[in-house]
Formats: C-alpha cells, sequence, structure tokens
C-alpha cells in the first residue's frame, strides 16, 4: 500500500521511512496510560526561558474543530549519500497528540482521533479518482484497519490498539500540508461509506491492496506465508495499464550497475560487470573471471538502495517510484550495460489500485470492484470503533506544535502559546517556547 503522492505521475517517491511493529513497542504511550498530574494552570504564562511543562508525556488536546500544525525533523546520521538530506515532517493532524521522550532521548508522536476522520487522512490514492475508485479504496481501508487492529468491539466503542500511519499498515498522511486539491472528493466518498466493511466469517476481512500488477494478483499464501484466504485467490488484471508502473523500463550502465552492488555487498571492489542475466530467481552477475548468483530480491534492493543515494540525479528514471519497482522483472545485458525490463508495483495481493480505477473508468461500481479483487464480499454495515490511536512518528529529534485556533489545552490546561517547541531527554518530555 503506498501513499496517494506515490501514482501521480509526475511526482516520485515521498515517503522512505517505515512504521515497524518493533518500533511501535515501547515507542509511544499506550492508551491506558495516564497523562502526567500536577502540571501548573499557568502553562503558556511561565516567564521567558523557563519550560511550560516538563514530565513524561505531553498531551495536546486542539480545540473543537481544531488541528495542530506539526513540523519535526529526525537526527542527523552518518551517511554516504550524495546530497544527504536531514528527515523532516509536516504535517496537520486533527486529534489529539501524545509527545513521549524514549529511552535515547528521542521523541514519539501518537495520535487519538475519530475513527472517520483516520479515513479522512488515508493517503493511499488520488482524490481526482473516479468516485467509484474512491469509494472501494475506503471500503478496502476501513475493513482492512479494522481487520489489522483486530477489532471486535460495539459501535463508538474506544479502540486501545494503536495503528502505524505508513505503507507497513496504510498511510496516514492527516489533513495536507498544503491542501491537496481536489481533497473533498476523498471525504465525500469516506461519509458516503461509512459503516461499510467488508467481512468474512462475520469478521473484518484482512483487504490489502497494491497499487500496480503483472497481470493478475497472487494468493496471500504465497507472498506472504500465511494460511489461504479465500478472497485473497489470484485474479487476472487488465485494468491497471494507465499506472506509470504498468510497464517499466531502467537502463543501468555496468560501471554504475558496479557501484551499486559494492555498495550492497553483492560484488567485489575493483571487478568490472560484463554481462547481467535472470536465471530464474536468480540474476547472473558476470565480469573479468568474477560471477555472482543474486537472488532477485537482494539484486533489487541493492539497487533501490544505492541508485537514488549515490547517484540522485540520475536514479530513479523516467518518473518511476524508485529504479526497478518490483521483483516482476527480467535483466539481459547490452555492450555497455544492462536493461531491467518489469512490470507492476506492490505485494501484489489484494486489489490492485490502478486497476480500480481503470474499472471505475469503465462504469464498474465500487461494489462490483470489491467483489472481483475480493472473492465476490460485498460491503456490510458493521460497527465502528469511536476514536483510533494512530502512532504518527517515532525518532524525532525536534519538534514545533502550533494549534490552528485559540482554546488548546496541554495536559488539561489551558494553552495560550501560539507555537510550542518541544525536546526529549531520556523518558522526559519538555515544551517551551
Amino acid at each position: 500500500m503506498f501513499g496517494r503522492r506515490l501514482f501521480i505521475v509526475s511526482v516520485v517517491l515521498l515517503m522512505a521511512a517505515a512504521c515497524t511493529s518493533a518500533s511501535e513497542s515501547g515507542a509511544v504511550p499506550t492508551p491506558n496510560e495516564s497523562p502526567p498530574t500536577g502540571t501548573s494552570a499557568a502553562i503558556g504564562t511561565s516567564s521567558a526561558g523557563s519550560p511550560l511543562f516538563s514530565g513524561s508525556r505531553a498531551t495536546l488536546q486542539p480545540a473543537q474543530d481544531g488541528s495542530f500544525l506539526v513540523r519535526a525533523a529526525y537526527p542527523k546520521t552518518a551517511s554516504k549519500c550524495k546530497h544527504a538530506h536531514r528527515g523532516t515532517l509536516q504535517a496537520r493532524y486533527p486529534g489529539t497528540l501524545s509527545v513521549r521522550s524514549d529511552a535515547d532521548g528521542t521523541m514519539s508522536i501518537m495520535m487519538t482521533l475519530p475513527f472517520e476522520r483516520y479515513l479522512e487522512g488515508i493517503a493511499e490514492v488520488p482524490p481526482s479518482w473516479p468516485a467509484a475508485a474512491l469509494e472501494a479504496q475506503v471500503i478496502a481501508a476501513r475493513s482492512y484497519a479494522l481487520a489489522h487492529i483486530g477489532w471486535t468491539g460495539q459501535q463508538g466503542e474506544a479502540l486501545q490498539t494503536p495503528i502505524c500511519s505508513t505503507s507497513d499498515c496504510q498511510v496516514y498522511g492527516g489533513i495536507p500540508v498544503p491542501p491537496t486539491p481536489g481533497i473533498r472528493r476523498w471525504d465525500a466518498a469516506v461519509q458516503r461509506t461509512q459503516g461499510q466493511v467488508l467481512l468474512y466469517g462475520g469478521r473484518p476481512a484482512d483487504t490489502v491492496y497494491f497499487s500496480t500488477s503483472n497481470g493478475h494478483t497472487y494468493g496471500n499464501d504465497l507472498v506472504f506465508g500465511s494460511s489461504p484466504l479465500p478472497y485473497l485467490r489470484p485474479v487476472v488484471e487488465r485494468d491497471d495499464g494507465a499506472s506509470i508502473t504498468s510497464h517499466w523500463n531502467v537502463a543501468l550502465p555496468f560501471t554504475d550497475l558496479a557501484t551499486f552492488l559494492r555498495a550492497g555487498g553483492l560484488w567485489p571492489d575493483g571487478a568490472r560487470i560484463s554481462s547481467v542475466r535472470r536465471t530464474g530467481s536468480n540474476v547472473r552477475v558476470a565480469g573479468a573471471g568474477t560471477s555472482r548468483s543474486i537472488d532477485v530480491g537482494a539484486f533489487r534492493d541493492a539497487v533501490n538502495a544505492w541508485a537514488s543515494c549515490l547517484m540522485p540525479a540520475r536514479y530513479p528514471t523516467g518518473g518511476l517510484p524508485t529504479t526497478i519497482p518490483s521483483d516482476w522483472y527480467d535483466v539481459a545485458s547490452g555492450p555497455h550495460g544492462a536493461t531491467v525490463v518489469g512490470r507492476g508495483w506492490g505485494h501484489g495481493v489484494g486489489m490492485v489500485q490502478w486497476g480500480a480505477y481503470g474499472k471505475a473508468k469503465r462504469g464498474w461500481s465500487a461494489d462490483r470492484i470489491l467483489a472481483f479483487y475480493y472473492g465476490g464480499l460485498k460491503p456490510t454495515r458493521y460497527p465502528e470503533p469511536g476514536l483510533i490511536h494512530v502512532v504518527v512518528a517515532s525518532g524525532l529529534q525536534t519538534l514545533t506544535v502550533k494549534p490552528s485556533t485559540s482554546g488548546a489545552t496541554i495536559n488539561g490546561e489551558p494553552l495560550r502559546r501560539e507555537t510550542l517547541h518541544v525536546s526529549g531527554a531520556a523518558g522526559v518530555v519538555t515544551v517551551g517556547t
């Protein structure tokens, strides 16, 4: 699953950080934790230079219909990349922010907001797409979120299990900064489909989805190694041709390729490459009396990791999101370099997002699109949680928060500062101006 910005033809991959289960555990406050007590009623009126708040966690609540503009930066790290940039975050969030400092002094942010507002912030496809494709994506996203967090509660109950905000779960972007043209079309699709979920065995189905196919989808058991699910069976895909990653090719001069593979530890220093070809699940690289058989995934990963890092002006090419978008490729050699020719982008299971786009353009309804990809399942009314917790970032070094309107609070006390500067130490969050 990928962010809506990633599908716009003229835009390259914007989201490189991933949220993993390892980073979530211990990195954010659990919903059962109570906010620190004993804060001063004078929050926002302290003398210059003194912190407004210092404790284990800062909880910021916006005014009614308000939001917080968050700007943050990740720690500087040593990098071999040319023109390496410090990672930054800028987003607007329409819910309660909980900021916590971890043991290493970096900070994590978790947001709590109404479940339907969470769906409004899902950043998976462009809002300019046909209404049926947007509705299919909303219903798939709603079903996936409820399945991913194991939701079994009643309508409006609090949801305890957090969900991450990256493609490891599904991409949550908050309120777009700057505003995305046409975003109200996505919000309208969320409203039109409120409460509609795909169910299997009476529970929300694990409605995974991906960008672009190689002509068909795959069963979940083949890709993820999980038990086969009858609603995640292979289907033939003929409608995702509008995607830039439907068919792609990449030229890799031998000198560039040798540089990338050496950086990835897959090719010896000083050795030249004279031929590259795919044989089954491996890529055979040879030259100057040396040869290596490299797994297709390892080959792709090494090229993707180092091409845009060492030669950002040249890679990725042709508007592709990454240099080699998928493992569905073949590779052959010419006199001076290799050419990688492939199809698709994503894991290959469930709904093809660009396929949904193509089917909607052909007049298919959202229900028909979903039934095609998910074994005939049709949307059904199902209870939704009242609130959802979203891990929006972790590992931050600096953080500023600006309320959209007056009336915001910090740990239940009035907040009178327009912009807050937040810093972290081991287990301590300090908020000042």
